[in-house]
C-alpha cells in the first residue's frame, strides 16, 4: 500500500478549531495532497523535475465535488497531457457510499419513514438529502425484488400453501385507494416454509385471486394438495377454479370468530369450549359425533351458531384427514398473520404509499429477508 507524507498549512489547522467546516477543510486538503502524490507516483516525476523515468506531463487540474459525511468537498483532480490520470480514491469512496445507500434501504425496510431517513443521513453526512432523493435511492431495490418475486418455483413441490391478503392505502391519480396485497406461503417437501410470491390486486375479488393463482402456476408452482385460507368468497371460488382437486382448509381461527359472532353473549364461553373440542378431535368420526351432539343441544338457544357450524364443518375439519404432526400448523393461517403483523408495523409508518411500486418494493424486500425458514414440526410429506 502506498504511503503519502502530508503537510498541512497553518490556515487549515486554524480552520479545524475555529470554523464549522473545519473537519471538511482538513479532509479536503488531505485528499488534494493525496491526489498530487498519486499523480507524481504515476508520472514518476515531481512538478518541473527532469528525469529519464518521466512517464508524462501535468496539464492542470479539474474541480470535482464530493459529498461526504463531513460535508461537501471540492477536490482538484490532476490532468495528464496525452494520457489519463487514474486513482482508486473515488472507487473507495463509492464503495463507502454504497454502504450508506444500503443502510438507507435497510432503514426503509425496517419501517423508518423516508423523512426520518433523510434527517438521519443529513446528520451522518453533513449535507441535506431530500425525501425524494432517499426514495430514488431505494428504487435500486426494484430489480432485486422483481427477480426474487418472479423466480421459478420448479425446484420444489409445495403440498401445503397458505394464502392471505391485507388492504393497503395507495395514492393513484391524486386519490387514495384501497388495494389488496395478496401473499402466498408454501411448505415444501423438505419441511421448509417459503414465501412464494406477492401481488397487488385492485381488490379481493375472485378475478384478482384467479390472476394471483394463475401467476403462481406460471412460475411452476406444483404439487399443491391443501390450501389454507380464510373464507373470503372470491378467494374460495378462485381456488376451486385454479387448483381443482386440492383440499381447502378453512382457517379455524377465523371460523371461530365468525361462529362466536353468531352466538348469544351468554353462551359464548360454553360454545367456544364445545366447538374447540370438535376441532381438536382425534379423527373425523369423533368430530362428527361431537358436532351432532352440539347441534342437538344448541339448536334452540343458538340457531345461528349451529347453522355456521353445519355450513362450515367439512371445510374447517379437513385437516383431520392428515397425521397428527401436521395439524397444529395447518389448521390456521396464524403463520401468515404473523407475517402480516411485520408488514403492518412498517405500513403504519408510511400510512399511504405514494404509488403501486412502493408497497411491492417494501413488502418484497421484507419478505426476501424473512424467507425461508425451517419448520421442524413437519416431516417429509
Amino acid at each position: 500500500m502506498a504511503q503519502y507524507q502530508i503537510t498541512l498549512n497553518n490556515d487549515t489547522l486554524k480552520d479545524l478549531f475555529q470554523r464549522d467546516r473545519g473537519v471538511a477543510k482538513l479532509v479536503e486538503q488531505v485528499l488534494n495532497r493525496v491526489l498530487q502524490a498519486q499523480v507524481t507516483e504515476q508520472l514518476k516525476a515531481a512538478p518541473y523535475e527532469r528525469t529519464d523515468e518521466r512517464q508524462g506531463y501535468r496539464n492542470g487540474t479539474v474541480p470535482h465535488t464530493l459529498t461526504t459525511r463531513v460535508g461537501r468537498l471540492i477536490l482538484r483532480v490532476p490532468r495528464v497531457r496525452n494520457g489519463e490520470f487514474s486513482t482508486e480514491l473515488f472507487a473507495r469512496y463509492q464503495r463507502s457510499e454504497q454502504a450508506l445507500v444500503l443502510a438507507q434501504m435497510e432503514m426503509v425496510i425496517n419501517g423508518v419513514s423516508t423523512h426520518k431517513v433523510a434527517k438521519i443521513t443529513e446528520e451522518l453526512c453533513g449535507t441535506e438529502f431530500s425525501k425524494s432523493t432517499v426514495s430514488e435511492l431505494c428504487k435500486r431495490l426494484d430489480p432485486i425484488v422483481h427477480a426474487w418475486n418472479n423466480r421459478s418455483l420448479r425446484e420444489h413441490q409445495y403440498p401445503f400453501v397458505f394464502v392471505d391478503a391485507l388492504v393497503l392505502r395507495i395514492r393513484e391519480n391524486d386519490r387514495v385507494r384501497a388495494r389488496a396485497a395478496m401473499i402466498a406461503t408454501g411448505l415444501n417437501e423438505e419441511g421448509y416454509r417459503e414465501v412464494l410470491g406477492l401481488m397487488l390486486g385492485d381488490s379481493e375479488s375472485e378475478a384478482s385471486w384467479r390472476e394471483f393463482f394463475s401467476w403462481l402456476k406460471s412460475r411452476d408452482l406444483r404439487g399443491v394438495d391443501i390450501v389454507v385460507s380464510d373464507s373470503h368468497s372470491g378467494l374460495v371460488k378462485a381456488l376451486q377454479t385454479e387448483f381443482q382437486g386440492c383440499t381447502w382448509q378453512r382457517c379455524q381461527t377465523h371460523f371461530m370468530r365468525n361462529l362466536l359472532d353468531a352466538t348469544p353473549k351468554a353462551l359464548q364461553e360454553e360454545v367456544y369450549k364445545r366447538v374447540r373440542a370438535i376441532l381438536d378431535a382425534p379423527d373425523m368420526k369423533t368430530a362428527r359425533m361431537l358436532k351432532n351432539d352440539f347441534v342437538e343441544e344448541f339448536a334452540d338457544n343458538a340457531p345461528k351458531a349451529v347453522q355456521v357450524l353445519e355450513d362450515g364443518f367439512d371445510d374447517v375439519t379437513a385437516v383431520l384427514a392428515l397425521p397428527d404432526r401436521y395439524r397444529e400448523r395447518l389448521r390456521t393461517t396464524n403463520g401468515v398473520e404473523r407475517l402480516n403483523e411485520e408488514i403492518r408495523r412498517r405500513e403504519r409508518v408510511i400510512r399511504i404509499f405514494p404509488n403501486r411500486e412502493s408497497p411491492i418494493r417494501l413488502l418484497g424486500a421484507l419478505l426476501m429477508r424473512i424467507n425461508p425458514c425451517r419448520l421442524n414440526t413437519y416431516s417429509r410429506y
